[in-house]
């Protein structure tokens, strides 16, 4: 036997040696929860407590069960074979190849991807006489899926769970789906988890079976866990009870996608008798960054506590810097100037990252590092130019400047659909070449002619009709109103907005975004052309690159020096979230802010704006409540907001009934200004305002102040719902 338990620190070694019962170890971010976990694992095998198959360890991912192998390898001198090793998918698929009858499958069938679930779902909405343009397939997919998620078979579905979807028939057509699946001796990636759970619910034996099989179960990231996943490992837990889940409640960021962190707040009620071990030592971060994520997480309710502190890290690192910046663009600048001097002081851009809250985000950087000749990669997604809506919405732009252009017309001619198939297509293409004209043009021709028909004539017609009437508006109202309006008239947003998958909302933002760009420049024209520049910048083969990414995409990384721009109220936390989801979308977002912080080796540097352009306009805003509950004593505050006070931007907005009508007309206007933010305090305002006083808002309306810290007011407003405002942009109700 090795020396494999030397190399722990006591905490650790604990969570290592306590193997009989049940086992929470909460791991925070940095404390070594892979090592614990892998460790615990060849302890097992080692102390002849199980065979390698009687261990059943679940991860959330295909590389992290394969990091786990090859450690639990290592640990035992040899290669680790006969694991139960995997993600939720594989094993239950693993479990269900051997029980496939008990819910109407033979072994061999077949799990289908998305593109086959979506097909697959459009048969069955065409059988049931659902218009599919009206309730788009996706968004029955995600109702679906969650379902499944929450172990709801189409049986279980009760009116609560129900959703109006094409007026109340969505738990008919998942009956009809599961029918037609089974028909086709297929499943998809949520009944894996949804039959096995099942099994195990209604067959005692097979149960019994794996409670035989595995003595010992451990589970990674167990704060991500969605319902029917908690269900299955329930059951598979509850004779034997040795379960080791290791997560961290404070990490936990997932609810989009069906996580429940209540899985792991439960744990100690779930399993009576639990020991919970709390991981507090970081390995990664300096002092002054752990006390500053450790104070902010504090704020949140709905955690079981932990306190990260350095396991033998720099104590005199640097404190977190928070810049306050005039507006958005000099933030970009600054991030960009700042990369700049890090390289040059020998910092790699590989051990540097922007941290964003939304995707949109992405575009002001990647735009200034293009500028600056920094490389950089996007990190869990598409660059912004890359991204398929804003493929299309260029496209659009592509055909309004320039309409004999074949390749955008392909593109956008049946995006929305307009019932365009490859036989029209095919039509089109040929008379293109037979006349020897442009593809919009031979569409065109042969609308007028007759040769095409019915519904798929119509579209064509109206769009060309479109593109005519935007032409006379591009002259008139200039580019900016123009895009915004094709977007809108065309069905492109409208498409977005009926989908109900988690990325159409990001989708909306990027092509607001994208329209907020174009107002950058004098004409579409050389709006275009530095499109065709930036998208023939291409990524620099070298593996020194600047890493771009979501906040959410940057769980499991970490970097030297991390940038956090865009810590705003309203955009982080984002006001959708907490419209959404309340406190406990606070919370999440609370969470988020941790995860960034955490992700930092060496330096923290979090911004934000007193002006900030969202989509194409410049709104005025407040920094984050998040900025507030930094403790002061690690937080280092800097910026040139106070310098500007004088300055005036003259900004232009744009109309757009699909974007929610937030775009006036075409205004010049000036941006009220903001006082610096990083004072201690301000001056307090001679009629100071009441918690419980009703006050009047110029934008959100009437409400009542519900709390008070300052000059910010926590307002309830009786239209708008809960913001955060200042206090000088209210005034008493009379």
């Amino acid at each position: 036997m090795n020396d494999y338990l030397s190399r722990l620190n006591a905490e650790q070694r604990e969570a290592v040696e306590t193997v009989d019962g049940p086992l929470l170890v909460l791991a925070g971010a940095g404390t070594g929860k892979t090592r614990v976990l892998t460790t615990r694992f060849a302890h097992i095998l080692l102390t002849g407590r199980a065979f390698p198959n009687q261990v059943l360890a679940v991860t959330f991912t295909n590389k992290a069960a394969r990091e786990m192998r090859e450690r639990v390898s290592a640990i035992l001198g040899r290669p680790a074979e006969g694991l139960w090793l995997g993600t939720f998918h594989a094993l239950c698929a693993r479990m269900l190849r051997r029980h496939a009858d008990l819910v109407g499958l033979s072994s061999s069938f077949n799990i289908l991807d998305t593109d086959d679930q979506l097909r697959l779902l459009k048969q069955v909405m065409e059988a049931g006489r659902v218009d599919a343009k009206r309730w788009v397939p996706q968004a029955l997919m995600a109702i679906i899926q969650r379902w499944k998620d929450r172990g709801l078979t189409p049986e279980r579905v009760t009116p609560a769970e129900d959703t109006d979807f094409a007026d109340g028939k969505a738990r008919t057509l998942y009956a009809a789906y599961q029918e037609r699946l089974h028909a086709l001796n297929a499943a998809d990636f949520g009944d894996l988890l949804l039959y096995m759970t099942e099994i195990l619910r209604g067959h005692p034996d097979v149960l019994a079976q794996y409670h035989r099989m595995f003595p010992y179960i451990l589970v990674d990231e167990y704060q991500d866990t969605n319902l029917v996943q908690y269900l299955w490992l329930r059951l598979l837990a509850q004779a034997h009870k040795n379960i080791c889940c290791v997560g961290d409640d404070d990490q936990s960021i997932y609810s989009w996608r069906g996580a429940e962190v209540e899985n792991i707040l439960r744990f100690e009620k779930d399993f009576p008798g639990a020991r919970i071990i709390r991981l507090e030592r970081n390995y990664r971060s300096t002092a002054p960054i752990l006390a500053a994520a450790s104070g902010l997480i504090a704020h949140n309710e709905g955690r079981l506590g932990k306190t990260l502190r350095p396991g033998g890290n720099d104590a005199d690192g640097e404190r977190v810097t928070v810049v306050s910046l005039w507006d958005s663009d000099e933030e970009a600048r600054m991030v960009g100037e700042r990369i700049e001097s890090l390289r040059r002081d020998g910092h790699a851009l590989a051990e540097m990252a922007v941290l964003m809250r939304a995707g949109f985000q992405t575009r002001a950087f990647e735009e200034r590092l293009i500028t600056l000749a920094i490389p950089y990669r996007v990190v869990g997604g598409l660059r912004f130019y890359e991204r398929a809506e804003i493929r299309d919405a260029i496209a659009y732009a592509r055909m309004l400047h320039q309409p004999a252009d074949d390749l955008a017309f392909e593109r956008i001619v049946n995006v929305p659909r307009r019932g365009v198939g490859e036989q029209a297509l095919r039509a089109m293409h040929e008379r293109a070449r037979e006349r020897q004209i442009p593809l919009s043009a031979a569409a065109l021709s042969l609308a007028e002619e007759g040769a095409l028909r019915g519904k798929v004539r119509d579209a064509i017609k109206e769009l060309f009709a479109g593109f005519a009437r935007w032409r006379e508006l591009l002259e008139r109202d200039g580019h900016v109103v123009t895009l915004a309006t094709l977007l809108d008239e065309s069905g492109y947003t409208e498409m977005w907005k009926q989908d109900k998958s988690a990325d159409a909302p990001g989708r909306l933002e990027n092509l607001k975004e994208l329209v907020r760009a174009v107002a950058d420049f004098d004409t579409l024209a050389g709006f275009l052309d530095h499109v065709s520049l930036v998208m023939e910048n291409e990524e620099s083969a070298e593996s020194d690159r600047v890493g771009l990414m979501t906040l959410h995409a940057a769980k499991g990384l970490e970097f030297d020096t991390v940038f956090l721009p865009g810590w705003e109220e309203g955009l982080f936390p984002s006001q959708r979230t907490m419209d959404e989801s309340g406190a406990k979308g606070l919370e999440e977002e609370r969470r988020l802010a941790y995860v960034g912080l955490t992700r930092a080796r060496r330096r923290a540097i979090v911004s934000h704006a007193a002006n900030r352009r969202i989509y194409a306009n410049w709104q005025s805003s407040i920094p984050s409540r998040f900025i507030d509950e930094l403790p002061d004593a690690q937080v280092e505050r800097s910026g040139s907001a106070a310098l500007q006070r004088d300055r005036m931007i003259a900004a232009p907005s744009f109309g757009g009934a699909g974007f929610g009508g937030q775009f006036p007309m075409v205004a010049r206007r000036p941006v009220r200004t903001i006082e610096a933010w990083e004072q201690p305090a301000r001056p307090a305002r001679a009629d100071a305002i009441p918690v419980g006083a009703r006050v009047f808002h110029q934008k959100f309306g009437y409400g009542t102040v519900t709390a008070a810290e300052d000059d910010k007011l926590d307002i309830a407003f009786d239209k708008a719902g809960a913001k955060r405002v200042l206090d000088r942009f209210v005034e008493r109700a009379k």
